[in-house]
């Protein structure tokens, strides 16, 4: 082979991974979006444009070059099994969904369709994935560091309800992650002079029964760990706590924003907006295994003067000093 010759050769191969790639962009990836809230929940329909737009940015639009297959289980986490099922069924490129029970049920649907977590209370914890660094298997996102932010949504509640003692905690009783933030909160509870009772939530029916207990217990407040599940019920509780004047600490601005009285977590439309980060580079040939798990680095507190103010409540001037948004 003469130089000339050998040169056209290598000119050739150096376009062959450029080529590959775009015949494979040529093809509309289809993602899997598992949600157990209904689909007109305003908060879901929040995270779901932040995930688009992020799509959007990395050059993914609806239509074009991808497609959305979504499934809702419209607070009944017993449809999640099916549902993820349905998916894996639809032959999607890649699952995005968030919480224990949806990503429990997308792992048992599929151990090959790679599946991000927009976000979740602690994945190392739940065995979701083998660590942060390597998560190991077809699971990859992002997690929270729940146990440790209940602790401090616990410790905000007591500075902002003067006196308080008992605290009636709202929780999915399926929900792995929300048994180690109850254990966690059980700890440092007495530390706090905090005496907590426990509602469990399998079912969005259970609130029935859950809310006259915690009346019936004397609760000075009510303490919600978010989920699909809990977050569908959100303006339930808001609404009772408020006829018994009794404040609500959430996990995130949906809860104050439905009347609660404060909330502390991190931003959830920023998770989901990183989150298309990971889709992107699965789409661009990406494993999920060589994808690590991060952790959110801010954290947000919300708080609603206007149910401080239905409440009696006058907050001290160094926790309305640390509030990143009041909503007035």
């Amino acid at each position: 082979m003469n130089r000339r010759a050998f040169i056209s050769v290598l000119a050739a191969a150096a376009t062959w991974p450029l080529a590959a790639w775009v015949q494979q962009s040529d093809r509309v990836r289809r993602v899997g979006l598992l949600q157990g809230l209904p689909a007109d929940d305003p908060e879901w329909q929040r995270r779901f444009g932040a995930f688009k737009q992020g799509l959007q940015e990395l050059g993914w639009s609806e239509g074009q070059n991808i497609t959305f297959e979504a499934r809702f289980a419209d607070g009944q986490p017993e449809r999640l099994a099916s549902l993820a099922a349905d998916l894996v069924r639809a032959n999607v490129d890649v699952i995005v969904t968030n919480a224990a029970q949806p990503i429990e049920a997308a792992r048992k649907a599929t151990s090959t369709i790679p599946i991000v977590m927009a976000s979740v209370g602690n994945a190392l914890a739940g065995g979701y994935i083998a660590s942060l660094a390597r998560p190991g298997g077809n699971v990859t996102g992002l997690t929270l560091v729940a146990t440790e932010q209940s602790a401090k949504r616990l410790q905000l509640l007591k500075e902002m309800v003067p006196n308080l003692v008992r605290v009636a905690v709202v929780w999915n009783g399926n929900a792995s992650g929300h048994l180690l933030q109850l254990r966690e909160m059980e700890l440092v509870g007495p530390g706090l002079g905090l005496t907590l009772q426990s509602l469990p939530l399998r079912s969005g029916d259970d609130l029935d029964a859950a809310l006259p207990a915690a009346a019936r217990a004397n609760a000075q407040a009510f303490f919600t760990m978010d989920d699909p599940l809990v977050l569908s019920q959100r303006a339930r509780i808001a609404e009772f706590a408020l006829r018994q004047s009794l404040p609500v600490m959430g996990e995130f601005r949906s809860v104050p924003e439905a009347g609660g009285l404060a909330s502390y977590g991190p931003n959830q439309l920023d998770l989901w907006r990183r989150a298309a980060l990971y889709v992107d580079k699965i789409f661009r040939g990406a494993k999920p295994v060589d994808l690590p798990v991060e952790q959110p680095t801010k954290f947000e507190l919300i708080i609603n003067l206007k149910t401080a103010a239905a409440l009696g409540l006058t907050l001290a001037p160094g926790v309305l000093a640390i509030a990143d948004e009041v909503i007035e």
